[in-house]
């Protein structure tokens, strides 16, 4: 990245908000109290896959040699209605880019990915006179922390940071903290963000073992350790299917934090049709799980793996009552650990 840049000259300075275009002017908490509900966008690595990326390529990469087809991305699924899109910038950490030998282009992949989202952002707020977010995805980093691992926490804390601060200059509205099973890289994360930037910072984890998160954190759990951290919403998003991820929200809901509840649960669960993995979940499946979630008090819905923009456009015409909830029933979730297995886990985190 140029070193004359003057967004990421800002941004590291700490001084601003967001170094991206002035025509931002509301937040989530704004379009809450506007709309009651906000509606996030669906899958980004599922769409880049159907575009031409290779398995094993980074989709951070594309945000800079193929800036054009991540916009477009962005642009189907404000078209479809969101209110919300999110960067594609999941694995922007070190590293998770050192895995490609780009531990050294953080700052310049995450700004790249930023600035695609305010993009279109901006211009469907001048096209359609609609109010929208760009939330700058950080993904975990793929390490364990200390002791079962060897990423301390001030490591993590650092790799972050440095994600966040290119997030801030590439025009982020909200840093978006996602896909977590560990509520102490879920903290650090928060840590680091809040160290460079005055974003709101937004976190959801991935509820994909037995109605748990892999590392054994339950949607009561998340609440009750972050309601009090001052997020802009935390909840759930991808998972092990629709059911435990709408479980785990509901539990959210009910603990009563005061912190908006976020949901967005993969399209079902991946199957073979022929030689091609799809995801089962139509975008009716996910427009009732819509509806329930937003009945339980969820304020921000989307999707996740394997999702559309034509899973966004029924979320949103369901949502905004244009289209009456499709009559599917959720399935039940899966059985939920037991307390034994998940003190054994508590243990071996805290040992």
């Amino acid at each position: 990245m140029a070193g004359g840049n003057q967004p990421w000259t800002a941004a590291r300075r700490g001084d601003l908000r967001h170094a991206g275009p002035e025509s931002m002017t509301v937040t989530l908490g704004e379009l809450l109290a506007a709309h009651g509900h906000v509606v996030a966008d669906g899958a980004m690595g599922t769409q880049l896959f159907a575009v031409g990326l290779s398995a094993g390529d980074p989709p951070e990469a594309w945000n800079v040699h193929h800036g054009e087809e991540v916009r477009a991305i962005h642009r189907a699924y404000l078209r479809a209605g969101a209110d919300l899109v999110v960067t594609n910038s999941f694995g922007g950490t070190s590293f998770r880019l050192a895995l490609h030998g780009l531990q050294d282009s953080v700052v310049e992949l995450n700004t790249a990915a930023a600035r695609n989202a305010r993009i279109e952002a901006d211009a469907e707020m001048e096209r359609a006179g609609r109010r929208l977010l760009a939330a700058g995805s950080m993904g975990p980093t793929g390490e364990l922390m200390e002791p079962l691992g060897n990423m301390s926490a001030a490591a993590c804390a650092a790799a972050f940071a440095e994600q966040a601060e290119g997030l801030a200059a590439g025009g982020a509205d909200v840093l978006w903290i996602e896909t977590m099973s560990d509520l102490d890289e879920m903290e650090a994360a928060v840590r680091g963000a809040r160290s460079v930037c005055d974003l709101p910072v937004a976190a959801t984890m991935s509820f994909d073992t037995a109605g748990c998160t892999m590392m054994g954190v339950t949607g009561s759990e998340l609440a009750e350790r972050l309601g009090g951290l001052g997020l802009a919403a935390m909840g759930a998003n991808c998972g092990n299917n629709i059911p435990d991820t709408e479980a785990a929200v509901i539990s959210m809901t009910a603990a009563s934090t005061g912190t908006p509840v976020i949901s967005k649960p993969n399209a079902g669960v991946p199957v073979w049709s022929g030689d091609a993995l799809i995801y089962d979940g139509t975008p009716e499946v996910l427009a009732a799980h819509a509806h329930r979630a937003r009945a339980a008090g969820v304020a921000v819905i989307g999707s996740c793996c394997g999702s559309t923009p034509a899973h966004t456009a029924k979320i949103a015409a369901v949502l905004a009552g244009d289209e009456p909830p499709p009559d599917i029933d959720s399935a039940p979730p899966s059985a939920p650990a037991t307390e034994d297995r998940l003190a054994r886990r508590r243990t071996r985190r805290r040992s």
